[in-house]
């Protein structure tokens, strides 16, 4: 009952167990604090529930996932060495703060913010195996003109002057389904240099995407650096970035690797904390 329905309550659990008396003949009532330990007994615990989106796994999703993979797979094949390139946006607000601290017991945990919350700062990054290739931070929001500008500032750092005359390899940049990713004058960006090409990651995939551990390590880094009263946001969040090292992000692209067998056999792929962490469901024990 709990591993098919991961929310439901111990007196619902006792309700069941007393109207069943095909299963549970011979328990006419039981409590709830028994209920309580046989569950700890057999390893089941009170914990915090992660939501899925109903289409994560369905049919059409794991298709486009196997697609994908397969994609990567030919491109990896390819005679002319590809370069996969993993680019993404994120926010960052001042008023922000980590959820969890320490203090006395008795007293509230509490940390000074701002008192107005102020505009987002957001980031827009590119890693690779090879490290940060470019970050830069905009206030508001990302749009077309402005991924645009970020573009070219990667396709500088990504093939120098001396090397546009030959095509010694190409820089796939891997993203997600943002509207202004899809727009005309993107796809007319990449059309123009033979150097670069993009492709597009299956929806509700976001394992498969390296650059989503990168921005989550990114946002302790910029805590780290204290932007409240040691130095201005967008300082600490360039600071963020170079506090990450290459070997993270080689790191970050072999996990998101390890789930390609799965997405070419079409499983179903929860990705909440304990299969992020522990693949193999016999490593997922409390110790």
């Amino acid at each position: 009952m709990v591993v098919a329905n991961n929310e439901i309550r111990l007196r619902e659990i006792q309700a069941r167990i007393i109207a069943d008396q095909d299963v549970f003949s011979n328990i006419p009532s039981i409590s709830v604090a028994t209920i309580d330990r046989v569950l700890k007994r057999h390893h089941l615990r009170m914990k915090q529930i992660y939501k899925v989106p109903f289409e994560r796994n369905s049919d059409r999703v794991k298709e486009l996932r196997h697609r994908y993979v397969q994609r990567m797979m030919e491109l990896e094949g390819n005679a002319l060495p590809h370069v996969f390139v993993y680019v993404d946006e994120a926010g960052f607000n001042l008023s922000k703060v980590r959820r969890r601290g320490r203090n006395l017991i008795g007293q509230r945990a509490t940390v000074f913010v701002p008192g107005q919350r102020g505009g987002n700062i957001t980031l827009c990054a590119a890693i690779s195996t090879q490290g940060i290739l470019a970050h830069i931070p905009v206030m508001g929001a990302y749009n077309t003109q402005r991924v645009l500008a970020f573009l070219d500032v990667l396709y500088d750092r990504l093939v120098p002057p001396e090397e546009r005359d030959q095509v010694r390899s190409v820089h796939v940049v891997i993203w997600d389904h943002v509207a202004f990713h899809h727009s005309r004058d993107v796809r007319a960006w990449f059309e123009a240099p033979p150097h670069m090409a993009m492709e597009f990651l299956p929806p509700y995939s976001p394992f498969l995407n390296p650059i989503e551990e990168f921005f989550s390590a990114w946002r302790w880094k910029v805590y780290d650096h204290h932007p409240h009263d040691r130095m201005p946001l967008l300082d600490a969040m360039n600071a963020g970035c170079r506090d990450i090292s290459a070997e993270s992000c080689q790191g970050w692209c072999r996990h998101a690797r390890r789930y390609f067998p799965r997405c070419l056999a079409r499983e179903d792929i929860r990705c909440d904390i304990d299969e992020a962490m522990w693949p193999d469901r016999r490593q997922r024990a409390d110790q």
